[in-house]
């Protein structure tokens, strides 16, 4: 953090440079040639941050295979389509595929007197979910029951299936699981055409808007998860979100001459999108990482910050007075600086007239 006040101090002094260099000692005042306005000395926050090129989103990647018997794919979910859970996905024969949530992939029949297994909780807490267990008699655990059974059948019925195939049991294929509601980004496979046990039919990702970005890593330290961000969307509209998550793992871009770029981490935000803003998939946005925050500080506009004589800054009052102030934080987004000295709230301060 301390190089980063640094960093702001500099910045502050750059902008402030050039009413700087023609601003008189005190007793001088009166030759000054810099025409000139006030700012307000104020109480807020100020946050130091990153600046960042990332992508908008969504998060997690999905691949959804067919793990039935070989067909044809007669239907598949469309790009940008959502599904949730008990939704279809694909068909293939006619047969509907359904989307189930849970983190253990289908990898056998689920049905009366299979072995226990925690694929049999996931499958009965996704019944409980739908409705299919109203005279509460399943049990969710390992152990797959003549209720768990009935409450199958009851899914079965309520998904369409006729009489005579309401089996209350889930043949392999018939049920993929995914943690959750998802948004399909893609199709593997066109409709009409064969898959086999194994082939992937779609691409997806989940519903949850997120924003991307590479982080140099020597700057992970700086970020943690739940630090605010300001996204500027297409269309320079502004977004607030925070950090979910900072990657562990550096990566360096390759190149085919020369040395590779310098090393990053993913850094991955949530964004809380305005109402109105475009429906888009992997589009370009500036990202402002808040790395620090000071809360409930005096702050003047940086503008207002003036080179001292012998060192270190000073800022001069709407009554002519010249007033030693030390800086802290400088927010890039507010233009605004932290200050430390002999000003009050509300006072007044010269700032070039923009």
């Amino acid at each position: 953090m301390a190089g980063g006040t640094v960093l702001a101090v500099v910045l502050g002094g750059a902008v402030a440079a050039g009413y700087a260099v023609t601003a008189t000692p005190e007793e001088n005042v009166a030759t000054a040639t810099v025409p000139t306005a006030t700012g307000t000395v104020a109480r807020g926050r100020v946050a130091q941050s990153i600046r960042l090129a990332g992508a908008y989103g969504f998060d997690g990647s999905y691949s959804i295979v067919h793990q039935g018997a070989p067909g044809i794919l007669t239907a598949a979910a469309r790009p940008a389509a959502r599904v949730g859970r008990g939704g279809v996905l694909f068909r293939v024969d006619g047969r509907a595929v359904r989307l189930l949530y849970g983190t253990i992939p289908a990898y056998r029949d689920l049905r009366l007197g299979m072995t226990d297994g925690r694929d049999v909780r996931q499958l009965e807490r996704n019944l409980v979910a739908l409705g299919m267990d109203p005279g509460r008699l399943m049990t969710v655990d390992d152990h797959f029951t003549a209720a768990t059974a009935a409450a199958v059948r009851r899914l079965q019925k309520a998904w369409g299936v006729p009489a005579s195939g309401r089996t209350g049991q889930l043949p392999l294929g018939s049920v993929v699981f995914l943690p959750g509601r998802i948004r399909v980004s893609a199709a593997q496979v066109s409709t009409g055409a064969g898959v086999r046990p194994g082939g992937p039919v779609l691409s997806a990702t989940s519903t949850r808007r997120v924003v991307t970005a590479d982080l140099p890593a020597d700057r992970q330290n700086a970020v943690a998860k739940g630090d605010r961000v300001t996204v500027t969307l297409p269309g320079a509209v502004p977004a607030r979100g925070k950090v979910l998550r900072v990657g562990r793992v550096a990566t360096a871009p390759k190149r085919n001459e020369g040395p590779s770029g310098p090393a990053t981490v993913e850094l991955v935000m949530t964004v809380r999108v305005p109402r109105g803003a475009p429906e888009l998939d992997k589009a370009p946005v500036q990202v402002m990482v808040a790395t620090a925050v000071r809360q409930n500080v005096l702050t003047v506009p940086v503008a207002a910050l003036l080179a001292r004589p012998g060192g270190g800054y000073q800022v001069r009052l709407a009554s002519g007075a010249y007033v030693q102030v030390k800086p802290g934080l400088f927010d890039e987004t507010t233009g605004r600086v932290e200050v430390t000295g002999g000003v009050r709230d509300g006072d007044r301060v010269e700032v070039p007239e923009s």
